[in-house]
């Protein structure tokens, strides 16, 4: 018989003989410590103190050891690639010529790309007298020195589900330090998190009016470096396909359900104030490969922007859209006129996904997000 075992006869026999260890009542302070174990026996007859109470405590909020891993893989990384080559009108007016040598010259243009956040779409590349032009459409061109050539658009991607998760997980917007505690000042040797870090959320708790998250033992994140899923076992009303795309202003975040089940998730970047993102119930009505974008809401049109081959782009409340957006990294922050910005790869993912008529559930659980349906236009980019 192991030692341990003996160990523990010997004490149980030793415990009923005295009369120490009641075991119908409750532990108290005069019960005696509970043996070594992994978890606290179920039992209330000793008290459970030590490792076993902290390990218990952590089973209780879904944080076991080792720690359990999502259930998700990384898409495939070839969604990323986008067949487009893109350049931003650096020197504006954008002057665009009928031909190199109307572009070398300078002295007939066929038109100007209005000032503005304006990117267009290359085909060609020439070089004539040792400067290269560039070819945006047939019989159209741009020189080099009025563009920014290279647009670096994000890699990032979201996670394919095979099953729901059973509590709330994101992505880190920020690096940031863990703390040992909610609220507490990390120590200078504790963990740094990355930007797009993936998280898991066992609790959370408020210390003076800011939220703190528990992502592992004794770890500790401030929530505005967050950004969060919260999965989902039920349609919204209305949807009763099972098949819904939900997109969270709140944590910008959206969430992709087939069969009820979590498909996909990842970040979005939704309308800033003035121009936010309608929360309520839509359906995709159309879906583009790729298309131009244009348009200005300011009366002295300093927002105007053009964006030429706006990929994977689907269309679900007015001018409202999903879409790949290739101008900025910042998706987990509220970037757009009002469409849903993503990454190239969740933007493709999500275009091979959906379907005509599939429901679109836009929410803010905050409630900050504005209902009245007047402070709404049709949207943009």
């Amino acid at each position: 018989m192991p030692t341990m075992q003996r160990f523990l006869y010997a004490f149980l026999i030793l415990a009923f003989v005295l009369g120490a260890v009641p075991v119908s009542a409750a532990a108290g302070p005069s019960d005696p410590l509970c043996l070594p174990s992994t978890y606290a026996p179920s039992a209330s007859d000793c008290q459970p103190y030590g490792p076993s109470d902290y390990l218990s405590r952590m089973r209780d909020l879904g944080l076991t050891f080792p720690v359990s891993t999502l259930p998700a893989v990384e898409p495939d990384s070839s969604l990323t690639y986008l067949p487009y080559s893109y350049a931003r009108v650096s020197n504006q007016p954008g002057p665009v010529f009928a031909s190199i040598e109307h572009a070398a010259d300078g002295d007939i243009v066929k038109r100007y790309i209005e000032v503005g956040f304006d990117y267009v779409t290359y085909i060609d590349v020439r070089t004539f007298d040792g400067k290269d032009y560039y070819m945006i459409a047939p019989g159209e061109w741009m020189r080099r020195s009025d563009l920014s050539v290279g647009v670096a658009y994000a890699q990032f991607m979201g996670l394919e589900f095979s099953t729901t998760p059973d509590r709330k997980f994101g992505w880190m917007l920020r690096a940031d330090q863990i703390s040992a505690a909610p609220g507490a000042t990390p120590d200078t040797q504790a963990t740094w998190l990355a930007r797009w870090d993936v998280i898991q959320v066992y609790d959370e708790k408020e210390i003076n009016g800011l939220k703190y998250y528990l992502i592992g033992p004794s770890q500790w994140i401030e929530s505005r470096s967050t950004a969060l899923i919260y999965p989902n076992d039920q349609a919204p009303q209305g949807v009763e396909t099972g098949r819904w795309i939900e997109i969270n202003l709140h944590e910008q975040t959206i969430a992709v359900y087939e069969d009820n089940r979590l498909a996909y998730a990842t970040l979005v970047s939704t309308g800033v104030a003035g121009f936010w993102t309608r929360p309520g119930l839509f359906q995709v009505y159309e879906k583009l490969e790729t298309t131009p974008m244009t348009g200005a809401f300011e009366a002295n049109r300093s927002d105007y922007y053009y964006l030429e081959d706006v990929p994977w782009t689907m269309y679900f409340d007015e001018a409202r859209a999903l879409h790949g957006a290739y101008w900025h990294t910042k998706f987990g922050y509220e970037q757009s006129h009002g469409c849903a910005n993503l990454s190239s790869g969740d933007s493709q993912w999500l275009y091979q996904w959906a379907d005509i008529g599939d429901w679109v559930y836009v929410w803010d659980p905050s409630g900050r997000t504005p209902t009245d349906p007047t402070l709404y236009g049709s949207g943009g980019a």
